[in-house]
């Protein structure tokens, strides 16, 4: 059998076998679809938050007029004791609460410290940290009127007190994620270890299926077998790549900064290199349902050890060392800062070596995995 026969024979495998069909081509379009889609809206915005007012002064109303004003916040009720708040908290009419404590515009009046109590349901964090970013910042501004109104009375400048209360003015521009959204945030890494996951089971799925039984991979040498698999293998992900890292970016307006000949000649030995491991893989099972039990088993360490989901500095170290021989790992960092925050081809280099080094590891695994699996019949 001629080698584009080969590759022919395995690609026919690969279309025709339901499991892995649904894994490769449903799983990729699904994940595409599926992953991105809560998170469309990107930034949480207009919480519903209730307020105890225990002072009902003009200054407390203003401060409630502010929270309700903000962009993060919509007051939806006035509660008479913070047992109430709870109450709504729990029941999922509000995800905040604030308390203005009785005397809080004398106090401010008096330049006397106040405090005001916040508080939500902390088990969404986009949405805890939204509430108390609104009502922080609305609490701030009420500071600054009282103080600004203060200093004016004492004969200041309107000029100089505006210089006193912001004398640093901070202009906060996001360099790789314009929005503060979690979607240019995560789904760049997310989609690439999709990509490196269900290439990992459809070759397992295929390889597992097919050692012990008799067929056209029996008719050729290891490493011929080896070379048409992945070739095969790396076709079609090139297609799904190019999808992801090209459409779904643009689609999903995820941040993009890489030069597009940077780009592609890095992302080669991560889909040869994900090949080579995939068929490495597939000859240390003889039941198609292994794979996929132990990809799903170890997809969410594998996401957490890549760096952007947790920061490696609180990772500890074995692990990290570990991962390094995993390719979505030098994948997925190198892309993100080569895509994501366009950083030059120097600053990814030592990744693209590293996949091209374990695609030779793994393809010394392949061989005498393959080897092992075709004499053993």
């Amino acid at each position: 059998m001629d080698f584009w026969s080969l590759m022919w024979a395995d690609f026919k495998s690969i279309v025709t076998d339901k499991a892995i069909a649904i894994t490769l081509f449903g799983g990729v379009l699904f994940y595409s679809v599926l992953y991105p889609l809560p998170y469309l809206h990107e930034v949480p915005t207009k919480q519903q938050i209730v307020v105890v007012d225990g002072d009902h002064s003009s200054l407390s109303r203003q401060l409630i007029r502010h929270a309700d004003a903000s962009p993060k916040l919509e007051v939806v009720a006035e509660l008479n004791n913070i047992n109430q708040a709870e109450d709504w908290i729990a029941s999922g009419r509000a995800h905040g609460y604030m308390v203005i404590p009785e005397g809080f515009r004398r106090d401010l009046i008096r330049q006397k410290g106040v405090t005001l109590a916040y508080g939500g349901d902390a088990n969404y964090f986009l949405i805890y940290s939204a509430v108390l970013e609104g009502l922080v910042s609305a609490g701030i501004d009420a500071g600054k009127y009282v103080q600004f109104n203060g200093l004016l009375a004492r004969g200041s400048s309107a000029k100089q007190v505006k210089h006193d209360l912001e004398p640093i003015k901070l202009n906060s521009v996001p360099a790789f994620n314009p929005s503060l959204g979690y979607t240019p945030y995560v789904v760049p890494g997310v989609l690439l270890l999709v990509l490196h996951q269900t290439l990992l089971i459809g070759a397992g799925i295929l390889g597992a299926g097919q050692w012990g039984r008799e067929g056209y991979w029996q008719q050729v040498p290891a490493m011929k077998l080896i070379f048409a698999r992945v070739s095969v293998f790396a076709l079609i992900y090139s297609l799904f790549t190019s999808f992801y890292v090209g459409f779904c970016n643009y689609w999903y307006g995820v941040s993009v900064q890489g030069v597009l000949s940077q780009v592609v000649l890095f992302l080669v030995p991560f889909v040869i290199c994900t090949a080579i491991a995939g068929v490495a893989f597939s000859c240390m099972f003889t039941r198609r349902d292994l794979p996929t039990q132990v990809l799903l088993l170890i997809s969410m360490p594998i996401l957490f050890v890549s760096g952007f989901i947790w920061p490696f500095e609180l990772i500890p170290s074995p692990l990290i060392w570990i991962a390094q021989v995993i390719p979505a790992i030098p994948s997925i960092q190198g892309m993100l800062q080569l895509n994501q925050m366009g950083a030059s081809w120097s600053s990814v280099a030592g990744f693209w070596w590293q996949l091209w080094g374990l695609a030779l590891v793994y393809l010394l695994l392949a061989y005498l995995g393959v080897r092992y699996r075709l004499n053993s019949k």
